[in-house]
């Protein structure tokens, strides 16, 4: 009787120690809970919902001016022309 609990302690020390789990069956946590804390988890809910209901509640805006309408249309001509244009590299090959 006083060599199991002796044991049993060991063991426990040991385990503990080494950094191993007292229950060996159980899953380590997934991959959700160890990067989304439940604070976090709220506030993308509290955005989702005033997301959804805000235009709901709020008037209309008048549209913006075409000028305004033309710049996200002129960045992405300019990233088109350098992704195709031909790399500006000094040749070093001998």
């Amino acid at each position: 009787m006083v060599y199991s609990r002796i044991e049993e302690r060991l063991s426990f020390e040991l385990n503990r120690s080494a950094g191993g789990d007292l229950n060996p069956r159980r899953k380590p946590p997934s991959l959700m809970y160890r990067y989304f804390s439940l604070r976090m988890v709220a506030l993308m809910l509290l955005l989702t919902v005033s997301l959804l209901l805000l235009p709901l509640l709020l008037p209309p805006l008048p549209p913006p001016p075409l000028t305004l309408l033309l710049i996200p249309v002129a960045i992405m001509a300019v990233l088109v022309f350098l992704a195709f244009a031909p790399p500006q590299l000094p040749n070093v090959a001998l």
